[in-house]
């Protein structure tokens, strides 16, 4: 979860109370978070550096993640201080600072969002948490930027309205944040590439023919997002008017992190807690406004939180409740009409409800009972026991076990197995990190010869086993793909042990009690010649189902797994047992 680190004695001005060690505990324990550490005694602290609390919230708590949000929700908790209204100030749309939207940028980062804080004033610690939120919303909500990137800038250096284009890279010249000298896409591309913060960014637009840029109306760089802000309107502690923009990939994303930022540090505007809104322009005609900060809202069941919580509360109790979580709330006849604030994107169902309600009651008080509703006992799938059954037998037959990857190679799947791929089986991973990791095994003979030929110290012979899943298309499913649980298992020594592989398929078989069963000879271009067979369920002469295969390895496999002694396998399917 997420570590938001704060000044002690500024944030117990805030919550307008000292603590004690064990109060604070308590009372992050009462809200669900968790005090990570307190620097004030830690000896490694230099003494010029200020105390610290280091404190753990949720990671679906984005208005957590700075000393503003973090202060104001246990004030509320707390009751010290109202839940704030947020609010967007009601302005014609053609008075409003807009930005329009190009259509190129469909193709790179097609959502753009805007907002306006008046009359800000920054202290050296508002201004350092303002930055600290934009960093931990990178990081965690918008996916290392790759979903959203904020820019925040001093509206007064800039002139609206505002575009959002997509342009060549030799076609967007600026100077970037911190640097007076101007560069074009390439050459800022070139000159952040060994930079330990901004570096790990540029692959998200790198090779793109076009980069995203948002322009004011003289043609001033404001951000070349997901990047990096131009220097042009930077952001100091003087700064009074802040213009807020967003670029995304995802537009509930974008609207859930533009929500955080303005709900987070509108306290600090002329008038606290107001917004001013932007118009955006779609490339299509359309427009929207931005932010929006209208209260989502939900009716929950009375009962269903009482069920819940064990608790016989009251409609006006439990509104009294959701008002120290910062909802707005009211009594209907057998539900509660709730409104969401802005700052609880979380909360989707009822039952996000009524833990905020089990919260605000505190759980130490909630009563404890043993279920006399409905009671279950659990137990393994059939599946799973089988192959349980399966594992405890090859173990004291002298088996080892072996769990190799799922993930391997397009040749090691194929190729190295002299098996032929038809297109249809195989699940291939769109974007693999590497070769070695390209497609979802289709046979657990992979695995096992891998393994072989990574234990080459071992002393021969080698006798290994392995139960455990495989994956295949499969159109007529929904989802379009489907496991099936597979034993196979497999001999190295000096000699090919055909007998000892097939020794633990009767083996095996004898404690399933599987009784009709018999081998069959096969051409597979898997196996040597004359030492391959089919595995059959059922009585020769009568109807049968192939279950598996065993066999010799051919040479040209083992060639291409590096294993210099002969291999006997057997691979069977277990879903045919059940």
């Amino acid at each position: 979860m997420p570590t938001i680190g704060v000044d002690k004695e500024a944030f117990f001005v805030a919550l307008g109370q000292r603590f004690t060690a064990d109060e604070f505990q308590a009372l992050c324990f009462d809200y669900g978070i968790e005090l990570d550490e307190d620097t004030e005694d830690d000896p490694s602290r230099p003494p010029e550096e200020k105390p610290e609390l280091k404190i753990e919230v949720p990671a679906n708590r984005s208005d957590l993640l700075c000393f503003e949000g973090l202060a104001r929700s246990l004030n509320i908790f707390r009751g010290k201080e109202p839940a704030p209204t947020y609010r967007v100030l009601d302005i014609p749309e053609d008075q409003m600072q807009y930005i329009a939207v190009a259509k190129e940028t469909a193709a790179i980062r097609p959502f753009v969002a805007g907002a306006i804080l008046r009359g800000v004033k920054f202290t050296q610690a508002s201004y350092d948490s303002f930055i600290s939120l934009q960093d931990k919303l990178h990081q965690n909500l918008a996916r290392q930027r790759t979903l959203v990137a904020i820019g925040t800038h001093d509206l007064d250096t800039l002139q609206g309205p505002f575009s959002y284009e997509a342009r060549k890279p030799e076609d967007i010249r600026f100077a970037p944040l911190n640097r007076q000298q101007e560069f074009d896409g390439n050459e800022l591309m070139a000159q952040l590439e060994n930079d330990k913060n901004l570096g790990r960014y540029l692959h998200i637009i790198r090779d793109a023919p076009r980069y995203p840029v948002i322009y004011d109306s003289k043609e001033v760089v404001c951000s070349l997002p997901p990047i990096i802000n131009g220097n042009h309107s930077k952001i100091t502690l003087n700064t009074t008017n802040v213009f807020i923009e967003l670029t995304a990939t995802d537009r509930t994303k974008l609207e859930v992190i533009c929500n955080s930022m303005v709900t987070m540090f509108s306290q600090y505007s002329s008038d606290p807690f107001t917004v001013e809104p932007m118009l955006i322009k779609e490339a299509d005609g359309t427009t929207r406004v931005t932010p929006n900060l209208t209260p989502v809202r939900m009716e929950v069941d009375v009962d269903y939180i009482n069920g819940c919580c064990g608790l016989e509360l009251s409609p006006a109790a439990i509104c009294q409740l959701l008002e120290k979580m910062a909802y707005t709330s009211h009594p209907l006849e057998s539900t509660i009409e709730v409104f969401i604030p802005p700052t609880r994107p979380d909360v989707l169902h009822a039952c996000d409800v009524m833990e905020d309600v089990a919260v605000a009651y505190g759980f130490n008080k909630l009563p404890r009972s043993l279920s006399n509703k409905s009671a279950t006992v659990g137990k393994p799938l059939p599946i799973n026991k089988l192959a349980d059954v399966v594992r405890l037998e090859c173990a004291m037959a002298g088996w080892l076990e072996v769990m190799p990857l799922i993930l391997c190679s397009h040749d090691e799947n194929f190729a190295w197995l002299n098996r032929h791929d038809d297109g249809t089986t195989a699940i291939k991973l769109a974007n693999p990190k590497s070769v070695e990791y390209q497609i979802v095994r289709t046979s657990l003979l992979p695995g096992l010869l891998k393994t072989i030929r990574d234990n080459k110290s071992v002393r021969l012979p080698l006798k290994i086993f392995e139960t455990s899943d495989i994956a295949f298309k499969d159109e007529s499913l929904e989802r379009r793909a489907r496991n099936e649980r597979r034993w196979a298992a497999a001999y190295c020594g000096k000699t090919s042990g055909f007998e000892v592989i097939h020794g633990l398929l009767d083996r095996i078989f004898l404690m399933l009690r599987v009784k009709d069963y018999y081998i069959k000879e096969i051409l597979s271009s898997t196996f040597f010649p004359g030492r391959a067979a089919g595995v059959y369920l059922g009585k020769p002469g009568e109807e049968s189902q192939l279950i598996g295969e065993i066999g010799v390895l051919h040479p040209g496999v083992l060639e291409k797994f590096e294993i210099r002694y002969p291999v006997s396998v057997l691979e069977l399917n277990l879903e045919v047992f059940l």
